[in-house]
Formats: structure tokens, C-alpha cells, sequence
């Protein structure tokens, strides 16, 4: 019997690598947007914008890609379930983007950028055509076809990448920062739309055969994911929106700069937390397929366990690593001096992602038992607490009250999840090595904050990597009994 944990490791490498390589790549243009713009508050303009597409993506795929993998499970039909979805996702979309363009200039009014309206239609197109390619992506994971998604998603990264490259190095003049914004948009419209050129397939042989009731029951099912999917993106990202609308009083071109170059240094700073988020998204990809395939293994839980003591000892590890480096990660990848100011909530952040992945890996039990509202209710729940936090703190503290809020909320929602979790779909993590890992990342860190060496110095490298050494041989120790069969799984 082959074993389901290594096969779920290799289905996040391969679904993951693309989505790890494009995060990183996409990370290396920092330091070039950082250059390329002649001041943070120009950073700013793009981190808000980018801000509000992780929301329209979020709301129009309207849960459809989990859906799909629910009822693929229980129905002979499967082709009926594709279309259901498809055909859903795709009439949302096009009522989106009508009204994109009828109401572009209002939306941008809004936004801050009334002067851009272009701005507006890149983006609604961007999000549009990601919308309508999940369903299709989806398809190829439940298909198992690993290898033409990863060529597709590789192909747009590339596609993403050279364009940028491109057009903020050769061709960007800094005297016009909003061309660079436009570039930056275009470059991203470009990398989407390779997604619906190689899935042309699913286009043209889509069936418009609709089936109202199963349309009706999916949506159902989906539709508490999506406003979860939607509060979640609050916590991940209302943060850089609140903090442009609270610090700017709107009496003044100087205050809305100043906001904006708040907002450009809190994002580039908050990107050093990425390397927890990336490993997430990469296991995520492989990790929704992976558990729904296990309902009818008698050891699914034994499995879900497993994996929750790995993804812990991971993601810990991952903190330590960037948050213990992080005198050498800002001169490559912050070098202007003026956004290290930032630098501080780069911990709390990466802690906050730790919560979240955990969070991330108990969601499974709301979706296995069909109980999607309360991924709703805890959604909901930190989003109002994230909206509270940042309003009440954002005016005292700035953006420094935005990453606490991001861990407060990350860890409630975790807590939230497990008690739930216990009491309607129980599945018996193993406590004691999840506080045993967490708490030994976070004390490595707090014995390196006693050391008072000098910045960037060799010894306090030296040391700082040590630690990670430490608590990576710990972990070996813990875990190194690895059975061979999962019935014998801890």
C-alpha cells in the first residue's frame, strides 16, 4: 500500500513549484519596483490595488473550485459537475466586468485614483480572466495532470516576469510613476491571460447543459466559502485599504502621499513574510484534492494528524529562517533604506502566517463534513476583529498596529477552528508536539534577540543560523521514526 503522506508531499511539490518559484519571482521584483519608483508612496498605489484584486478573485470564483471537489466525489457525472461550475463562474464574471465598465470612473473615485481610470479596467480584466481560469486548473489538479498545470502556471510566471523585467527596467520612465502602475497591470493582464490560451480546450468543448438543482445545491455548499474566502482576505489584506483611508484626512495632496508611502513601506516589508505564505499556497494545491480523497480511508484521521505535526515543524522552521536572517534578506531585497523602518513587523507577521497555516490545515474538517458556514462564522468572526484592531490602533501606531492585528487574528481564528473542530468533527491533533514546535521556534528566536552583536556581523550570523541548525535537528529527532504504514502513524 503506497504511503498517502509521501504521496501528498510529492503533490505539493509538484502543484507547489510553480506557485513557489512564481511567489519568489514575484518577490525579487520588490527590489526593482522599490528602485524603479522614485518614492514609496507609488509603491503604495500598487500595494492598494493589488490589495482589492485578492478580494474580487476570492469573490469571483465564488467557491466554485471547492465545490467542484466536494460533489466530484459523490456524483457518476462528472462532466456535469465541471460545467455547473464553470458555467456559474463564467455568468458572474461577465455581470462583473459589465459593470466595471459602466462604473469604472466611480470605482476609481473611490479608490483614490480618480485621475486613472485605466487602472480600474486593467485590473477588473486581470481578476476576471483569474476567476474564470480556477475552474479549469481545477479540473487538472482533480485530474491529477500535474504536470500541464504546472506548465501553464510556469509559463505565465515567466510570461509575468519578462514583461515586468521589461517594461520598469528598459522602457519606464521615472518622471511618470502612473505608466509604471499601468505596466505593472499590463504585465499581469498579459501572464493571465496565458491560462485560458492553454486551457482553450475546456473553452470550446464546454456543454451548456445546466443543471438548476445541482447548480442550486453547489451553491449552497459554496456559498459559505466564499463569504469565509472573502473574510478571510480581510485579515490578509483590509489592512493596506484601511491604512491609506484612515491616515489619509483627504484635506490634502501631502496627506494622501504620506498614507500612500505608509502603505508602500508596510507591503514591501510585509513581503519578507512570504516564504511562510508560499509554502502554504503550495500545499494548499495539493493538500484540498489530498483530503477529500482520504474520506474513505478508515485512517484519514491518523493521516490528517500526521500531516498537521509536518506542516507545524515546517512552517516553524521557515519563521526562524527568515525572521533570524533578516539583517541579510533587507539589504538584498529592501535596498533602499528608507522602507527598513518596516522591518519590525516583519516577526509578528511571519508568526501570523505560522497561526494561519495551521488554521489553514483544520479548515479540512468543516469541508469533509459539509458544515461550510462555519468557516463563514470564523472567517467572519476575525474580520471583525481585524476591522476593529486596525481602526481603534492605525491612528496611534500606524501600520505597526496592522501586523498585530494580522497575528491576534490569525491565532483566535486557529483557536476558534480547533474548538469547533473537537465538537462537531473531531480529529485528535497531537497537542503536545504542536506547542512543543511552536514553543521551541519562538524561544530559538527570543535567545537570539538577547545577543547584542552588531548588525549584519559574522558571529550573529553565525549564531542566528546556528539556532536554526538547533531546532532542525530537534524536529529531526522528533520525527525520524517514520512507520511504514499509517496505521502505526503517531
Amino acid at each position: 500500500m503506497s504511503n498517502p503522506i509521501k504521496k501528498l508531499l510529492g503533490q505539493t511539490a509538484i502543484y507547489g513549484l510553480p506557485s513557489i518559484i512564481g511567489r519568489m519571482l514575484n518577490f525579487l521584483l520588490v527590489p526593482i519596483y522599490i528602485a524603479a519608483f522614485a518614492s514609496a508612496k507609488d509603491y503604495g498605489v500598487v500595494s492598494q490595488l493589488y490589495a482589492w484584486v485578492a478580494f474580487l478573485v476570492v469573490f469571483l470564483s465564488f467557491g466554485m473550485e471547492t465545490a467542484f471537489f466536494r460533489f466530484l466525489q459523490n456524483k457518476e457525472d462528472k462532466n456535469q459537475v465541471f460545467s455547473n461550475s464553470f458555467l456559474t463562474v463564467i455568468g458572474i464574471n461577465i455581470l462583473f466586468f459589465l459593470l466595471i465598465i459602466t462604473f469604472n470612473q466611480e470605482i476609481a473615485n473611490t479608490l483614490k485614483v480618480a485621475e486613472h481610470t485605466e487602472f480600474i479596467v486593467l485590473l477588473g480584466a486581470i481578476v476576471c480572466i483569474d476567476a474564470v481560469s480556477s475552474l479549469p486548473l481545477a479540473k487538472l489538479r482533480a485530474e491529477e495532470r500535474a504536470a500541464k498545470f504546472a506548465l501553464i502556471q510556469t509559463v505565465s510566471i515567466a510570461v509575468n516576469i519578462g514583461l515586468n523585467l521589461f517594461l520598469m527596467l528598459v522602457v519606464f520612465d521615472k518622471t511618470k510613476p502612473e505608466e509604471g502602475v499601468i505596466f505593472i497591470l499590463s504585465a499581469n493582464l498579459f501572464s493571465s491571460l496565458v491560462k485560458p490560451v492553454f486551457l482553450y480546450k475546456d473553452f470550446l468543448n464546454l456543454k451548456f447543459k445546466f443543471n438548476p438543482q445541482l447548480a442550486k445545491t453547489m451553491i449552497i455548499y459554496a456559498l459559505p466559502i466564499m463569504i469565509g474566502g472573502l473574510a478571510g482576505i480581510v485579515n490578509e489584506t483590509i489592512d493596506r485599504i484601511l491604512l491609506l483611508n484612515i491616515l489619509d484626512n483627504g484635506r490634502s495632496e501631502a496627506s494622501l502621499n504620506y498614507a500612500n508611502s505608509q502603505v508602500g513601506i508596510y507591503s514591501a516589508c510585509y513581503k519578507l513574510s512570504m516564504l511562510v505564505t508560499i509554502m502554504i499556497q503550495a500545499y494548499r494545491y495539493a493538500a484540498e484534492p489530498f483530503f477529500f480523497a482520504q474520506l474513505k480511508n478508515d485512517d484519514k484521521n491518523t493521516i490528517y494528524r500526521k500531516v498537521m505535526n509536518y506542516f507545524v515543524a515546517a512552517v516553524c522552521a521557515v519563521f526562524l529562517l527568515v525572521s533570524l536572517n533578516v539583517d541579510l534578506i533587507k539589504v538584498i531585497f529592501i535596498p533602499n533604506k528608507d522602507y527598513w523602518e518596516g522591518l519590525r513587523v516583519v516577526p509578528i507577521l511571519l508568526l501570523a502566517n505560522v497561526f494561519f497555516g495551521v488554521y489553514i490545515n483544520q479548515s479540512i474538517w468543516y469541508k469533509l463534513s459539509n458544515q461550510t458556514r462555519f468557516g463563514a462564522y470564523i472567517a467572519i468572526a476575525g474580520a471583525i476583529l481585524t476591522i476593529a484592531i486596525n481602526v481603534i490602533f492605525i491612528p496611534s501606531y500606524g501600520y505597526m498596529a496592522s501586523a498585530w492585528a494580522t497575528m491576534i487574528v490569525y491565532a483566535f481564528q486557529m483557536v476558534m477552528s480547533y474548538v469547533l473542530g473537537q465538537r462537531y468533527y473531531p480529529i485528535k491533533y497531537n497537542l503536545r508536539k504542536f506547542f512543543l514546535y511552536l514553543g521551541l521556534a519562538i524561544f530559538l528566536f527570543y535567545i537570539a534577540g538577547i545577543f547584542h552583536f552588531s548588525e549584519g556581523s559574522i558571529v550573529k550570523i553565525f549564531v542566528n543560523n546556528l539556532l536554526i541548525l538547533i531546532y532542525i535537528a530537534i524536529i529531526w529527532y522528533m520525527e525520524k521514526p517514520v512507520k511504514s504504514k499509517v496505521s502505526k502513524m503517531s
